[in-house]
């Protein structure tokens, strides 16, 4: 069983870690490259916030949204 997870351990360290390491040895001489993980995270979220509140905008316009307090059957 110990080896088991041993070559669990050696997958992520030896392999799918690398990458990160890369960038975690690359902060020192550019910080902008170093975090492009964390960047492009932020990108995607504001992509797929701006669509939801285009898509909250177009419910709202065709009178789709039900904004009765009674919506929801916890609140009678």
């Amino acid at each position: 069983m110990k080896a088991f997870f041993e070559g669990i351990q050696t997958l992520f360290v030896d392999f799918l870690f690398k990458p990160l390491d890369f960038l975690r040895s690359l902060e020192l001489s550019n910080w902008w490259l170093a975090n492009i993980v964390s960047w492009a995270l932020v990108l995607i979220c504001f992509k797929y916030i701006i669509f939801w509140c285009k898509e909250l905008k177009s419910h709202k316009d065709n009178n789709e949204e039900n904004q009765d307090t009674t919506a929801h059957s916890f609140l009678k």
